[in-house]
């Protein structure tokens, strides 16, 4: 085999490990999204897998157990650097080692000090190694997961409904409902992918949610989901439909988290702390002004827009307070998928950031 078609072929193996590491979702959580597949000698797939849960076996584990002896002398495409550490499982470089592989390949390096370093303990041990192949497609099938590590915050995703032309409510303040009832019911499958929901005060006030997974409970990785009030002065009512049983709750104040320059709870510091509690995905669904903060900020991940097929003209806009007074300062977004909800559109997109993975 030469050299282009073992290129292809890795490539092709490595879009496959890609893909099955995002198709886990967020059951993995707090551990990473890993797809990993197996070539023999001849470039054949002959095993792939994925980690599937927390406390479970690594992609490597798997792919490896599917190839069985197929794999010696082959090539193992990973996602992500395999581990050299012992946690609930043992160690993926001792796998591969024991499964004789001759090559590995991984697109991302792993960014933590425990488990890191994998690729020297093979490369010591005379195991072929290389890093980098589809490493942007990686990370954004990882992203949850880095972010919390490399940032030491939760990923944020930012949901909203809005017109065509950008109003989340009327001019009289009236909402309900602009989008569809297929977009409602599919929010609730983003709110049972999360594991904190963030509104503000404002939204508490006025609207008196649940801020609770109803539509879709059954797809609920865990329990209900933290309901988060970015509350700075301590608004919140006592009968406040978020301060009831039907989840656990957090009103976070000024005088617990301190303040921005504009004098509102510090977001940075609300996410950090969201980190140690260990919640790693929010779903940030307040108003314009809390969303607003959060743009201001750089501290939005993705958006996720259900557009409904109406016209406002006059209205609350989506977005408040982001100090964005000219166009070359604007928020760049990549659209990753467009998709119908009843008669409605969503849009999902990430900010275009600069990063330091590179697509080989």
């Amino acid at each position: 085999m030469g050299t282009d078609e073992r290129d292809e072929r890795e490539r092709t193996g490595m879009r496959r490990a890609v893909a099955l590491s995002a198709s886990v979702g967020e059951v993995t959580h707090p551990n990473p999204n890993v797809g990993a597949v197996v070539l023999d000698r001849a470039g054949t797939v002959v095993g792939e897998g994925c980690h599937q849960r927390a406390g479970g076996p690594h992609a490597e584990v798997v792919a490896l157990a599917d190839a069985g002896d197929l794999a010696r002398g082959g090539t193992v495409l990973v996602t992500l650097e395999p581990c050299a550490h012992t946690g609930r499982t043992g160690p993926c470089t001792d796998a591969l080692l024991a499964a004789g592989v001759a090559r590995v390949v991984y697109a991302v390096a792993d960014p933590t000090p425990r488990a890191g370093g994998g690729a020297d303990v093979l490369r010591a041990a005379g195991v072929q190694v290389e890093a980098g192949l589809l490493a942007g497609e990686a990370e954004r099938a990882n992203e949850r997961w880095l972010t919390g590590v490399r940032l030491q915050r939760p990923f944020v995703v930012w949901k909203l409904a809005s017109t065509l032309d950008g109003r989340v409510a009327a001019a009289d303040g009236t909402s309900r409902w602009i989008s569809s009832a297929e977009s409602r019911a599919d929010a609730h499958r983003l709110r049972a992918e999360c594991d904190a929901i963030v509104a503000g005060v404002g939204t508490v006030l006025a609207d008196d949610p649940a801020l609770t997974v109803r539509d879709a409970a059954g797809a609920l990785v865990g329990g209900q989901p933290l309901r988060v009030v970015v509350d700075t002065h301590g608004r919140t009512p006592v009968g406040a439909r978020v301060r009831d049983a039907s989840a656990p709750t957090w009103v976070a104040t000024a005088d617990e988290l301190g303040t921005d320059a504009a004098g509102q709870v510090d977001l940075a510091a609300l996410l950090s702390a969201l980190h140690a509690k260990g919640r790693g995905l929010v779903l940030l669904e307040g108003g314009p002004t809390l969303a607003g903060g959060f743009v201001r900020a750089g501290l939005v991940d993705r958006v996720v827009a259900y557009l409904a097929p109406t016209l406002l003209g006059a209205g609350i806009a989506s977005l408040a307070g982001t100090g964005i007074g000219t166009l070359a300062d604007r928020v760049p977004l990549e659209v990753t998928d467009v998709t119908r909800c009843g008669q409605d559109v969503r849009v999902t997109a990430r900010p275009v950031r600069p990063t330091t993975a590179q697509e080989a």
